[in-house]
């Protein structure tokens, strides 16, 4: 009866923090889709509308912000200070420090998109683990922006690995905002290299 009485305290208590979990409103994700033109998004305008139609879809409306950087702006100066919550309510990151530390919890697993997809990662066919960011690990802008969002041809942007994996395993490799350059700024360039033009979205608090 002992036994018992202990199992049934324990399965409650399990119960009781997934539904806490639940109740977290979502405050991150991954965008499920690209706009169309690569990293021509519109600059960061055209890139929170992006972000801010797919939350609405989702029924998560709201100031949301792409966490991207220009040569003017930070991507970590964008998205506010947290927490920040995925679609099935686990926390990401407590704040700022934690996001761009060791405690953040950006994986494959959680780095889920509006509808609480999981996002394909290295293995999966096709492989979509390259994320817009322009940023550097530290949230502040690399040089590689594709002229601040704005240009969908040639040149660059910082990609990072919302799976955490890349060819070794150095700390570039594993990096969920700055793990490499990309080979240029059309769609087709960016899927070439294992991405798709997704970006990280935040609500901005």
């Amino acid at each position: 009866m002992v036994m018992k009485r202990l199992f049934t305290v324990a399965a409650l208590a399990c119960m009781g923090t997934a539904a806490m979990a639940q109740d977290q409103a979502m405050s991150f994700f991954v965008t499920s889709a690209n706009p169309g033109q690569g990293a021509g998004l519109g600059g960061l305008e055209g890139a929170d509308a992006h972000c801010a139609e797919l939350a609405a879809a989702a029924g998560a409306e709201g100031d949301w912000k792409a966490y991207l950087s220009t040569d003017q702006e930070n991507a970590r100066d964008r998205i506010g200070s947290g927490p920040w919550y995925n679609a099935d309510g686990v926390e990401i990151a407590a704040d700022i420090e934690a996001l761009h530390g060791d405690g953040n919890a950006i994986s494959k697993e959680t780095a889920l998109d509006e509808m609480g997809n999981v996002v394909n990662g290295r293995g999966d066919d096709p492989n979509r683990h390259d994320i817009l960011t322009g940023s550097m690990p530290d949230g502040t802008a690399a040089a590689e922006t594709c002229e601040n969002w704005t240009n969908s041809g040639e040149g660059s942007a910082m990609v990072g690995h919302h799976d955490r994996m890349g060819l070794d395993d150095s700390d570039a490799a594993k990096s969920w905002n700055s793990s490499h350059p990309s080979r240029g700024c059309s769609l087709e360039a960016l899927q070439g290299t294992g991405g798709d033009g997704l970006f990280y979205c935040f609500a901005a608090n």
